[in-house]
């Protein structure tokens, strides 16, 4: 295998969440134009590659991943000419285009759905899966990952068809070899214009049990909501998690999936130099470490609400032990279904500060480190205050249990809906200080809220004029990454702290190591490289050069501040 085929292990993802990026044509909604005209500034960020949220045509029921039609490009982004001419400009700058690939379901406006329903004997009636009920009802009692049942019944065909997201996105029937193949070639239609790769959607879901037991929980999505709303302690959060686990045993993870990702492999191998990422943590994704996706995200690392030291430990000491041989890491800390960075892993105090350790941190462990668009500039969470303003249907349905389970009032409904809503962290990007950011015109409504913040200074334009800001930072650390092997390819050790706060490690070469510490905590720190055999001379940067000093062999770090010593051998 060449080297070349190897680039997704060097690379850093950005992912663009479309609708939020930038809004060239003035309607409030992000497209490709926009998008192209913002390529220069990812170049001078320093990303390598582009992972790309749906940009397929979609009735949006669910904010893109219900498509309409695998093989073009939305109209409200501009259409397939200018998907193309974004791919090309991409490309034309050295950076790589990723698409979200979704295997699970189509849309219920998707043509094939629309022939599959319209007769019990359509040539594409299996393409689906459809039932017949049980004595007036569904045909199991399954539950929809969103609410619900998971089986709609057509009254034309007297038939159920089943949908593990919503009613709107019908479940495609991977067992009819027709399905296969044509969802095969459309992944050749896409390699063949050119794009390196696919994050894959909802992976664990494609195939179900195909004798569609019942499943044994009694108690309904709604009641186990109030008992996790209204548990005291961990130990009852866990049981009603288990519950959870018992009531979905059956649709998802079933016999099968590993076969087809197999097949699916040697779909993408073809074109040579592509690559997979699945949306899943499962180590059993990747194979025997080279027949399945080359790259599955290590979720877990990002499941908490503190990033400490221990937890990092743990974390990669679990997933690095596990990896079978040949397979590469691949690690992020958010995405568009998640809080901002910043949001979620701040203390309301020093988030800025625990943001710069954070990106250090993913900058810097094993593997491949994916971004989320926005958060070089320091981007929060935006606060959804109306209902009005919800297009996340997850944050509607919240509100809902919130108002009709556990009973509470409108403004607390609202609240608990905002928290759990994904659009606190889709919130279109902030350019300048221009009305709305500068994503869309003056006396435009952008498709979801902007946060007020762009007005004092979190936004592009200001950061880049500011040598000390988030974007700057984020602008060299990536450069420090890129022209250090050891950061990106070498092997990695924990090395013994001597406090709870201090994470170090080291990434190493044959030709060059870095050792990486990190102050997780608020205390100072002081730390002797003697003790840790590593020479005084060195390439050093940090999270912030004010927070960290070098003197006679010592560093001595303020709290919530990192380092990257560099040496070569």
């Amino acid at each position: 295998m060449s080297e070349n085929a190897q680039w997704w292990k060097k690379a850093v993802f950005y992912q663009i969440y479309p609708r939020s990026f930038a809004d060239d044509s003035g309607d409030g909604i992000g497209d490709f134009p926009g998008m192209t005209s913002k390529l220069d500034i990812l170049k001078d960020l320093g990303i390598d590659a582009i992972w790309l949220s749906p940009h397929y045509p979609s009735p949006f029921v669910d904010c893109g991943y219900d498509i309409s039609d695998y093989e073009d490009a939305a109209p409200e982004y501009g259409g397939m000419m200018e998907f193309k001419r974004f791919l090309d400009e991409a490309h034309r700058r050295g950076i790589r285009l990723m698409l979200d690939l979704v295997l699970n379901h189509t849309s219920d406006q998707h043509r094939w759905f629309i022939e599959s329903k319209s007769s019990l004997d359509n040539p594409k009636r299996d393409w689906y899966i459809w039932r017949k009920g049980k004595g007036g009802n569904p045909p199991t009692n399954w539950y929809s990952t969103f609410g619900g049942s998971a089986w709609d019944y057509d009254p034309a065909t007297d038939e159920y068809y089943y949908h593990f997201f919503y009613k709107e996105q019908p479940d495609l029937n991977w067992s009819n070899p027709e399905v296969k193949k044509a969802m095969f070639d459309m992944v050749r239609f896409w390699l063949d214009m050119g794009v390196d790769g696919f994050r894959l959607d909802a992976i664990g879901t494609v195939f179900e049990d195909e004798t569609y037991p019942d499943q044994p929980v009694q108690t309904s999505l709604e009641e186990m909501y109030r008992r996790e709303q209204e548990a005291i302690d961990p130990e009852e959060k866990a049981a009603v998690y288990e519950e959870y686990e018992l009531m979905f045993q059956y649709q998802h993870d079933q016999p099968g999936v590993h076969e087809l990702m197999k097949e699916l492999r040697q779909v993408v191998n073809e074109y040579h130099d592509r690559v997979m990422v699945g949306e899943t943590d499962d180590i059993a994704f990747y194979g025997n470490g080279d027949d399945e996706l080359q790259l599955n995200f290590n979720f877990p690392l990002m499941r908490t609400k503190k990033i400490t030291p221990k937890h990092v430990i743990e974390n990669q000491r679990e997933r690095l032990s596990k990896l079978p041989r040949g397979a590469w890491p691949c690690n992020t800390l958010g995405n568009h279904d998640c809080p901002r960075m910043l949001s979620e892993f701040g203390d309301g105090v020093h988030d800025e500060a625990i943001a710069r350790v954070n990106l250090m941190l993913l900058l810097t462990l094993k593997g491949t480190p994916f971004l989320y668009n926005g958060e070089e500039f320091g981007m929060s969470n935006v606060k959804i205050t109306s209902l009005d303003d919800f297009v996340d249907p997850v944050g509607r349905y919240y509100y809902q249990l919130e108002k009709e389970v556990m009973g509470v009032d409108e403004t607390t409904a609202l609240c608990k809906a905002a928290e759990r809503s994904r659009d606190k962290g889709r919130n279109p990007l902030q350019w300048s200080r221009e009305s709305n950011g500068g994503f869309c015109p003056e006396g435009v409504k952008p498709w979801l809220p902007m946060n007020p913040n762009y007005a004092n200074g979190v936004n592009y334009a200001d950061e880049a004029r500011l040598d000390d800001s988030m974007w700057n930072y984020y602008r060299r650390v990536l450069a420090f990454r890129k022209a250090s092997p050891s950061l990106s390819m070498g092997e990695q050790r924990v090395l013994e702290s001597t406090h709870d706060d201090l994470l170090i490690y080291m990434r190493e070469t044959a030709g060059e190591s870095s050792m990486i510490l990190l102050n997780m905590g608020e205390a100072k720190l002081e730390i002797e490289l003697a003790s840790y055999h590593f020479a005084e001379r060195f390439t050093i940067i940090a999270t912030d050069p004010d927070r960290c000093v070098i003197d006679g062999g010592k560093v001595r770090l303020k709290g919530y501040c990192g380092v990257i010593l560099r040496q070569e051998s």
